[in-house]
């Protein structure tokens, strides 16, 4: 009898046009509903064949539908199910058989609920189906089944549909954080906060061009998280200052300012740091001693040439995302190194293992809460605190593995550029950027991932500001953000 049934399920397809429209990832959800409080495995509790049946099923049932939305179903499926009996106390449940035969996702469904008896009224409601007629033998025949449970009066209270309304949520979560329902979804608003922002940039954008032009100095940046409005802010706020004391200028001239979310002070690129949190008092004083910050830094490459030369000509670098910190501080760091180092080969030699030049290789020198480790770009990073024998044996065992990723990171740098300027362009961006923690090895599958799914994201992304991060969010200046590692 069911197998006649199912059969009889599968003669009712749409016609073509109706296919034209799809389901959502919320309405197959929502029109299987009932279908899940019949099945789930909560409710064969004290029977525990059937309720691993269903268990398997509908894990199966999932990717089977994700494949038929996406005309993927490339031959016909079997699913069985048990569902309990409402009014028949003779026998507790029966045995349910569903059969997917093609791609036809309206029929898929109907199939499911029809299996067990339940109404249609959702799926019809989004797909109509074809006229109907009242004589058995037209091919257009349409059965009418009666629900045996009343899904319109579930009490939302019972633990099993909580349980289930959770996982419905989680699934419902899950599918609005996958990139092509998120740009559906976000991108246009990210648009439109990115043309209201567009006034902002500009005025952001011209009142830098005037402040590096009036007082010589060599460019403006930014090392924190503020929006253009917030900067505009902050350039008013310097302009006013330097209005207000022009003795600074000269101090100013021919140099990069940098408006940072660490500290006031002179960095090891010879910057100018300049706190945002801080009053523009405390910016004055600092400007006007700031003298006493060059003075530290001209002693700096002293320092760093001698421990290069301990280390056989190791090159002393910085990483570009190291934790910033003041010349003097920095000074203090390698004078400690230094000695420590020079006290180990004072009374022992450098590993006979070693090549006779580390010119090569790179060491970064950090805080004492710095890590210990190779870096991506093959760098050795470590603290200043570091014992010299500890030092020495982290060099020696790393010697390879650091030589293997600075390869790796040169020959990245530049397919990662490519395939940046290849996504702005066949994604038709605004802009494509990265945050601090993306390396070009991620960005580059990243990058690969966009462009192997163009034809699908493209209706999204023109003249869309995009950054790639770790999470998904749209900023209030328009710029959209996607994970990496983000699922289509």
């Amino acid at each position: 009898m069911m197998r006649r049934l199912s059969n009889l399920f599968m003669t009712l397809k749409p016609s073509t046009k109706q296919l034209n429209r799809n389901f959502t990832s919320t309405e197959i959800s929502t029109a299987l509903r009932p279908f899940y409080f019949s099945v789930h495995p909560d409710l064969f509790g004290q029977y525990p064949l059937e309720r691993a049946t269903n268990e398997s099923s509908l894990q199966q049932l999932s990717s089977i539908l994700e494949n038929i939305k996406s005309s993927r179903l490339s031959r016909p499926v079997s699913l069985n199910f048990y569902v309990k009996h409402k009014r028949n106390s003779s026998e507790k449940f029966r045995l349910v058989k569903i059969n997917f035969q093609d791609n036809d996702l309206r029929a898929a469904l109907i199939t499911i609920l029809k299996s067990c008896n339940l109404p249609t009224d959702y799926v019809d409601s989004i797909i109509p189906p074809q006229q109907t007629s009242s004589d058995p033998n037209d091919p257009n025949f349409k059965f009418k089944y009666q629900n045996d449970i009343d899904f319109t009066k579930v009490n939302e209270n019972h633990p099993i549909f909580a349980h289930i309304k959770m996982q419905m949520n989680i699934k419902e979560a899950q599918d609005l954080l996958k990139l092509r329902n998120y740009l559906r979804k976000n991108a246009p608003e990210a648009m439109k906060r990115s043309q209201k922002g567009d006034i902002h940039r500009e005025e952001a954008r011209r009142l830098q061009d005037s402040i590096i032009y009036d007082i010589g100095i060599k460019d403006i940046r930014w090392d924190c998280g503020w929006n253009n409005e917030h900067r505009r802010g902050c350039m008013l706020s310097f302009m006013s200052l330097v209005t207000h004391h022009p003795s600074i200028k000269p101090v100013l001239k021919g140099r990069v300012l940098v408006f940072s979310s660490f500290f006031t002070g002179v960095s090891l690129d010879g910057h100018i740091m300049l706190y945002n949190g801080e009053v523009r008092h405390n910016w004055l004083d600092f400007l006007k001693n700031v003298d006493q910050y060059d003075a530290a830094l001209m002693r700096i490459p002293a320092f760093e040439k001698s421990l290069s030369h301990v280390l056989r000509n190791i090159k002393i670098g910085r990483r570009k995302f190291m934790p910033k910190i003041v010349a003097g501080q920095y000074e203090n760091n390698l004078k400690q190194i230094t000695t420590s180092l020079s006290d180990y080969i004072g009374k022992r030699h450098l590993p006979e293992e070693w090549p006779s030049s580390l010119e090569e290789f790179e060491i970064v020198v950090e805080t004492e809460a710095g890590p210990v480790m190779v870096s991506p770009t093959g760098q050795f990073i470590v603290p200043s605190t570091i014992p010299g024998s500890y030092l020495v044996n982290f060099i020696t065992n790393n010697l390879d593995h650091a030589s293997k990723k600075m390869t790796i990171y040169k020959s990245n740098k530049y397919l990662e550029r490519a395939l940046n300027k290849k996504c702005i362009e066949e994604l038709d961006l605004a802009v494509l950027t990265k945050e601090d923690n993306i390396t070009p090895d991620l960005m580059i599958k990243c990058c690969e991932q966009l462009l192997r799914h163009k034809h699908e994201i493209q209706p999204y992304t023109k003249d869309l500001r995009l950054n790639i991060s770790s999470y998904y969010s749209v900023l209030s200046d328009g710029l959209l953000s996607i994970p990496w590692n983000f699922v289509l």
